[in-house]
């Protein structure tokens, strides 16, 4: 079919776009033009204004701007070809000609609607019949409004298998199993496909009946519960979102769709006042159902029941969604409250409930990382590692690459702050006696004679850092810290040679150190050489013994961190090639842990230059006993 620029001009000329327009909105004549409140957004203020001369409205408002066709696709919902033939019929002109094979699928497809009403038509006088009792008592159970059943056309399909041959009659056989209606079996008479069930029928964007739904109403037989027409030259059910061509109209108001699990969700929603939602039919949603949502909002919100069912369907919305994601374009979430649909939700909590959940759903990143993180759990080293193989995986499914880039950045940055959260600040040690490792309160023991010495020269052992030193001297000179940092003490030796042969053989001095008895807090031959008093105040004489453990404490959960942020500094960096983006955002977290480490060994530093300075000012007066006379 050819529809040129110049046919499409004559449509538009023919055609006055006032008189389309106030079909459906109140128009003012203002001057030349037209105003109202403008039907795309909520207002009180009218700034819609319509051009008969020029042919376009414009709102001041929300900028929507079109001409005819467009009015017909936007506000009404129409595919652009229907729009285009509802206008030429009113124009009185005749739209070009489609080939001859296309001319009989159309034919085709117009045969099949008149089956399809047809069947709707007797749905829906067998629901106002007798035979409908049981249907009318479900439908009144549920709640729904005489009115709510006529819009959404409820109907019921009787028992008997070969009902609608007769009520058909006026359609050949194949023509209604090809509309879905029947059954064809081999060697087998057709039969209905649709029996003893509650009816709903299903349309087109111009609310064409193209399929049907059935709920089974006996409770006492194994038929499934829902029941969908198949797909039919009318019906794709991949490409069908049920109720669309209601909920586009709502939507230019409210500025959203809602997208439910089915139709009685849709329904109930409806009934509550909430018009602007959909369903798909009987599938997940389908990368050809979120372009149609996209070509109506840039962010569709999907509603999910909050159990273990709804947070799959969840996660295979967004595994189709992913590859699709394109700037500005992506997916709300909303996970009801566990065990309840939006009927239940709203019937227990009212609209506001359910309100109150759709104005504020979950980004699709959020809720992908949460729905990873939560899947298993992540007690070991080895899960931890899964969970980032998983995002990572979701991640390459993304084609745009900025969108991609993006989402990778993110998801890394929420990882390693789950995988490497920042240590807990030490709490400060108990004043007074010290506890063993059996749970009883002593006063600080002393090590068997002699071990002392040994332990020393083994720390001031040449090649060892300051820090190690520190440690190892810290420990000596406090004995009763070593079964408080014994497990951490040993995983660290595990993983670092250089620091095992320090740590090593205090861990063996464990049983000896707690074996009793007095030893001075400070002893005369002092701690190891290569310990810098002069850096870590709790190696200083007369440094408060309470205050010198916590410094010790906190000397310890440097010196076992330290490694393992080098280690995870030399995994992001050897990860360069492979994964540039990932690796820099990993590197950039693990130089901020490092700067915030060497802080915390700054502070220490800190507090030994502060009570040095306190003690040279305290010198003079100490050293003559009084003021310095001066000539």
């Amino acid at each position: 079919m050819a529809l040129t620029p110049q046919w499409l001009d004559e449509l538009r000329a023919r055609v006055t776009l006032s008189s389309v327009v106030m079909r459906t909105t109140k128009l003012q004549r203002a001057g030349r033009e037209w105003k109202a409140c403008c039907p795309f957004h909520n207002e009180k203020t009218p700034s819609f204004y319509v051009n008969d001369e020029k042919g376009f409205y414009h709102c001041f408002g929300c900028e929507a701007h079109g001409d005819v066709i467009r009015w017909m696709t936007d506000q009404r919902g129409l595919p652009f070809m229907d729009a285009v033939k509802e206008l030429a019929a009113q124009a009185g002109m005749e739209v070009p000609a489609p080939d001859p094979r296309a001319a009989r699928v159309a034919e085709k497809r117009a045969s099949l609607h008149d089956v399809t009403a047809a069947a709707q038509a007797h749905f829906v006088a067998n629901l106002d019949g007798a035979d409908g009792q049981a249907a009318r008592e479900y439908l009144a159970g549920r709640g729904f409004s005489a009115a709510t059943v006529r819009e959404f056309g409820f109907g019921y399909a009787l028992p008997d298998r070969q009902a609608l041959k007769s009520a058909l009659a006026q359609f050949d056989e194949p023509m209604r199993v090809e509309a879905g209606m029947r059954i064809e079996v081999e060697d087998k008479e057709p039969y209905d496909r649709f029996r003893d069930r509650l009816m709903l029928p299903i349309q087109d964007t111009r609310g064409r009946v193209v399929a049907f739904g059935g709920r089974i109403l006996a409770a006492d037989t194994k038929a499934p519960k829902y029941l969908n027409s198949p797909d039919t030259p009318l019906f794709d059910k991949g490409r069908t979102l049920y109720n669309l061509h209601r909920a586009l109209p709502a939507s230019r108001r409210t500025g959203r769709i809602v997208v439910v699990e089915g139709y009685m969700d849709v329904i109930a929603l409806a009934d509550a006042g909430i018009g602007e939602a959909v369903a798909p039919l009987g599938t997940a949603l389908t990368e050809q159902q979120i372009e149609i949502l996209w070509r109506s909002v840039e962010r569709p919100i999907l509603c999910f029941d909050g159990d273990a069912a709804g947070q799959r369907a969840a996660m295979r919305a967004i595994a189709r969604a992913l590859p699709l994601l394109r700037p500005a374009h992506s997916l709300g979430i909303v996970r009801l409250p566990a065990g309840l649909d939006p009927d239940d939700l709203i019937r227990q909590r009212g609209k506001d409930a359910m309100e109150a959940l759709l104005a504020e759903p979950a980004g699709l990143l959020d809720t992908l990382w949460a729905a990873e993180r939560d899947a298993q759990p992540l007690d070991s080293p080895e899960a931890k590692a899964g969970l980032k193989a998983r995002l990572m995986d979701h991640v390459e499914r993304i084609e745009h690459p900025d969108i991609k880039s993006l989402y990778r950045r993110e998801l890394l940055d929420r990882y390693s702050a789950f995988a490497f959260p920042p240590r807990p600040p030490r709490q400060a040690p108990q004043r007074g006696n010290w506890q063993n490792r059996n749970g009883r309160f002593q006063p600080t023991p002393a090590p068997a004679p002699g071990a002392m010495e040994a332990l020393r020269r083994n720390a001031a052992g040449g090649g060892r850092d300051r820090l190690t030193a520190a440690v190892a001297a810290g420990l000596i000179r406090f004995p009763d810290q070593l079964a408080r940092h014994e497990s951490a003490l040993a995983d660290l030796a595990a993983r670092d040679p250089k620091a095992a042969a320090a740590i090593n053989p205090l861990l063996d001095m464990i049983e000896a150190l707690e074996a009793g008895g007095e030893h001075p807090i400070s002893d005369s031959t002092g701690p190891a050489p290569h310990a810098d008093k002069n850096r870590f105040a709790f190696l200083s004489e007369g440094y408060d013994p309470d205050d010198a453990r916590e410094d010790l404490a906190e000397a310890v959960a440097l010196l076992v961190e330290r490694p393992a942020l080098e280690a995870a500094l030399a995994s992001a960096t050897a990860r360069f090639e492979t994964d540039p983006e990932g690796a820099f955002a990993e590197q950039q977290r693990l130089l901020k842990r490092k700067l915030e480490f060497e802080t915390r060994l700054g502070q220490m530093t800190g507090r030994r230059a502060a009570r040095a300075a306190r003690e040279q000012e305290l010198e003079p007066a100490s050293s003559d006993g009084g003021v310095q006379e001066t000539d």
